[in-house]
């Protein structure tokens, strides 16, 4: 079965590059984003902040999930070398999954909020999008984390755990 795979390149993968940062920069974005308009939104009145931010948050949901199958994709060809690397990855990967949930949810709350009212958000809501935002950052450190300080998926580290030097 495992010959009709396509053979693994240089990163690891059966593709010419990672996947996974490229759509997870989209929902660190439009998340983010969505949180700034908001709070712009609460402060000065203007509920065209709020538009921008519903079609924010609803854009991330996709986006997220699409994130996190190319992620689990990837996690499952790394090679974590070192025991703080595989407990990193596996942290990393949790709060992935849960970040969909959690994304998912604020966005089905945001709806509902947009269909009672879609001029105003309660202090609520934000406090929920700056909790997101907290996940958002560390779900970035720990990604970042991954790459720069243990190189998974990079030519160099894996070329040297190909070789046996890691």
């Amino acid at each position: 079965m495992f010959e009709y795979l396509p053979p693994l390149n240089a990163h690891n993968l059966p593709y010419p590059d990672t996947i996974h940062p490229i759509v997870v920069h989209f929902v660190i974005a439009m998340a983010l984003f969505a949180f700034v308009c908001d709070v712009i939104g609460y402060f000065t009145k203007n509920p065209r902040y709020f538009e921008v931010s519903w079609w924010n948050m609803a854009f991330a949901t996709v986006s997220i999930f699409i994130a996190v199958i190319f992620g689990q994709v990837e996690a499952g060809l790394a090679t974590p070398y070192v025991p703080s690397a595989e407990s990193t990855l596996n942290l990393h990967t949790i709060l992935g999954w849960s970040l969909s949930g959690i994304i998912a949810a604020i966005t089905g709350w945001r709806y509902v909020l947009r269909l009672n009212d879609p001029k105003s958000i309660p202090i609520a809501y934000l406090g929920a999008g700056a909790l997101l935002t907290g996940l958002v950052f560390f779900q970035t450190y720990l990604g970042d984390k991954l790459v720069w300080i243990y190189g998974l998926h990079t030519v160099e580290v894996v070329e040297a755990i190909r070789d046996g030097v890691l």
